[in-house]
């Protein structure tokens, strides 16, 4: 859905008022995306757009259990009609979609429970960690688990990594244990992690707007990162399908949703 009203959208804004009001709704709601990164990165927000990264929607996370609660909050307080979505059975599980029919806000995507797109991130118990956003590992993780990640991926990446340390906890910190554990539960994302990863090396330099010590800052935590990972104890299913390496199809191929407005009602 195209958004022209002649008017710069604050995509920030629209986020806050909307987990704002979920908050007071007692409904469960954290932004992802690249509003996520601009929100948990008030530091180097110059660098995000000295890198030229715009925003352009609004997406957030929530939990399966509180779905008609979602579904009150988006067609109430913050008025907003929902959308029906057909699917491709098994992908986008549990994803709503509510738009503003005025055409003066993007339409906004709910996730519940999982991301699945090329590789699958489990929210479960994880979206009470962080506020407004999902945890910062996620934030990371949702990128990183992209098998074609593009330029506006990387620079998300880059600059979550510049403002945030890795450590072992979750509070402004890139948790290394959540991240090494889904990298050992499952090889494919793994691969794709880890190749992403060096990529984000490879383009830091291609970057002027970044210092030499900022790039040396990114890629030192990208290392302990690796390093982590490598040196965790790997099951023996993982060790198999490592033998195969990326001969097989390793990750789920993402297909785009078709939206049909429907009035009253959504459909996962």
């Amino acid at each position: 859905m195209s958004v022209d009203t002649g008017t710069p959208i604050d995509f920030v804004r629209l986020a806050w008022d909307a987990v704002e009001e979920a908050k007071k709704a007692n409904v469960t709601l954290r932004v992802l995306g690249a509003t996520a990164f601009r929100i948990h990165c008030p530091n180097n927000l110059r660098v995000h757009d000295a890198l030229g990264r715009a925003l352009s929607d609004v997406d957030f996370m929530s939990y399966s259990k509180e779905r008609s609660k979602i579904e009150r909050l988006f067609t109430g307080p913050l008025k907003y009609e929902a959308v029906r979505a057909a699917v491709t059975p098994g992908l986008f599980v549990g994803r709503c979609i509510f738009i503003d029919k005025s055409g003066a806000r993007p339409h906004v995507d709910v996730f519940l429970d999982r991301l699945e797109m090329n590789h699958v991130i489990d929210f479960k118990d994880r979206l009470e960690i962080d506020y407004p956003t999902i945890p910062l590992a996620e934030l990371l993780l949702e990128k990183l688990q992209i098998v074609q990640i593009n330029e506006k991926d990387i620079k998300d990446s880059i600059v979550l990594l510049l403002e945030h340390d890795v450590g072992e906890g979750d509070k402004e910190t890139i948790s290394m244990p959540r991240i090494v554990k889904m990298m050992v539960e499952d090889w494919g994302f793994y691969y794709t992690t880890t190749a992403n990863f060096n990529r984000i090396k490879e383009f830091l330099p291609k970057y002027e707007v970044l210092k030499r010590e900022q790039c040396s800052n990114v890629a030192s935590k990208i290392d302990r990162l690796l390093e982590a990972i490598e040196k965790e104890p790997k099951s023996f299913r993982w060790k198999m399908r490592a033998r195969l390496g990326p001969s097989k199809k390793w990750y789920t191929d993402v297909e785009e949703v078709e939206r049909v407005e429907h009035p009253s009602s959504f459909q996962a």
